[in-house]
């Protein structure tokens, strides 16, 4: 079945870059019409989508945030990664990696999480 394992340091200074990586076993992430995001939740906060990367290699970013984000894939080792540089403590928060499988003109749509990852921005 499909798991999704967040992981990178849980601390980062402020102006250094964030650096996370998922996991991905179950499935290739190369597999057509899977979509891999990065999503965050400041504490207190909702749900921020911060971007994904699809199975052919297409990625696209929250424009609030693309300035500082980078998000790849490494197909030998089935991860996905996340960079997101010149951070500051607002951009401290639990970190997920989420899978969706939306084939093209299907009503059938599926949904996976990873338990996410704590991230603190501070001296």
């Amino acid at each position: 079945q499909m798991q999704l394992q967040e992981s990178g340091p849980g601390l980062v200074k402020p102006s250094q870059t964030l650096s996370l990586t998922c996991t991905v076993s179950g499935d290739s992430i190369t597999v057509n019409y899977y979509y891999w995001s990065w999503i965050r939740q400041p504490p207190g906060k909702g749900l921020e989508w911060i971007g994904y990367i699809s199975y052919n290699g297409y990625a696209y970013y929250d424009p609030s945030l693309k300035s500082r984000t980078s998000i790849s894939r490494d197909t030998s080792q089935n991860q996905i990664i996340l960079q997101l540089s010149s951070t500051t403590p607002e951009d401290t928060a639990v970190y997920y990696c989420n899978a969706d499988l939306q084939p093209l003109n299907s009503d059938v749509y599926s949904n996976w999480w990873g338990q996410g990852t704590q991230v603190t921005v501070s001296s």
